[in-house]
């Protein structure tokens, strides 16, 4: 099933991401996780794949077999080192495992070798959505938003307008970069409206597990926190460790869910890091969606 179908039907949900455990040997545990997780009743589930599209392989078994756990699966697809013959023969193998959506990204270089954009075959997350709705008419396609812009737009309005571009490219919907300040999600929605955008825009929510992890992510996003949350992690780390900082993220992460909700946003969507006990424990005090 297309994931716009399920997401026009009009009702509040969670969706989650997940990303293949480098080591098999983790993912009787990881898949363990996930069956804990069936419990909120996931929309769907995304899939992750590492830099330079490394892990695609992972990706695909992992997207297979939680499509025979009767989940709507969504595999993450990059333009890097991606050619339009493995693009398609990506595609066919995700058709044949039951697969029929893709989250279209341009992707990060690989840091094992020198790689220019312009000798790419797709430069843009655009090109690569344009060619699959082109090639592959049938699959649903999700892109990325980003509330911070990238590093190579010149302003905010540049960064909005590529995001418009690349969705009028043949995207059904948006997944949003995490972030922390619910009005920023709502002031993104609005210029993306103004812009002509029509289709669901669904934000990202990261709950916070650790400082550390919390640092690394920001690190690799570029995102904003306000920082009278991250002084608020920081005390409750000083107070009271490693269990205080997540009590403190879970408490925020649900005030923030029950204001996109309240909001008017379609559903929300779960960076899990893998982790159910924090998402479960997320979702039981958001209460009934």
């Amino acid at each position: 099933m297309k994931i716009i179908d399920c997401i026009q039907q009009g009702k509040p949900f969670y969706s989650l991401e997940f990303f293949p455990p480098k080591d098999k040997g983790a993912w009787p545990d990881f898949f363990t996780s996930v069956d804990r997780l069936r419990a909120i009743n996931p929309l769907f589930c995304s899939v992750t794949y590492g830099a330079g599209g490394n892990a695609a392989a992972g990706t695909m078994e992992i997207a297979s077999r939680l499509t025979g756990l009767g989940l709507t699966t969504m595999t993450h697809l990059t333009c890097v080192r991606a050619e339009p013959d493995s693009i398609r023969a990506y595609l066919l193998q995700l058709e044949k495992a039951g697969v029929a959506n893709i989250l279209a990204l341009r992707g990060d270089p690989p840091a094992d070798r020198e790689m220019r954009w312009e000798d790419c075959h797709f430069t843009y997350a655009s090109d690569l959505v344009a060619f699959v709705r082109r090639e592959f008419p049938d699959f649903g396609i999700g892109v990325a938003a980003y509330l911070t812009p990238h590093p190579e737009s010149a302003s905010f309005a540049e960064d909005r307008q590529h995001t418009a571009m690349k969705i009028k490219s043949g995207s059904d919907f948006a997944v949003t970069q995490l972030f922390f300040d619910s009005r920023e999600y709502f002031e993104y929605v609005e210029q993306m409206r103004k812009l002509g955008i029509t289709q669901p825009i669904l934000p990202g929510v990261l709950p916070v597990q650790s400082l550390e992890v919390l640092r690394h992510v920001l690190g690799l996003s570029g995102c904003n926190i306000p920082a009278k949350l991250y002084l608020a992690l920081e005390a409750a780390d000083r107070k009271g460790g490693a269990e205080a900082v997540k009590e403190a993220g879970t408490a925020h992460a649900v005030e923030q869910i029950r204001r996109l909700l309240a909001g008017g946003a379609p559903g929300v969507h779960l960076y899990t890091m893998n982790k159910a006990d924090l998402c479960l424990r997320i979702a039981e005090r958001v209460g009934p969606l």
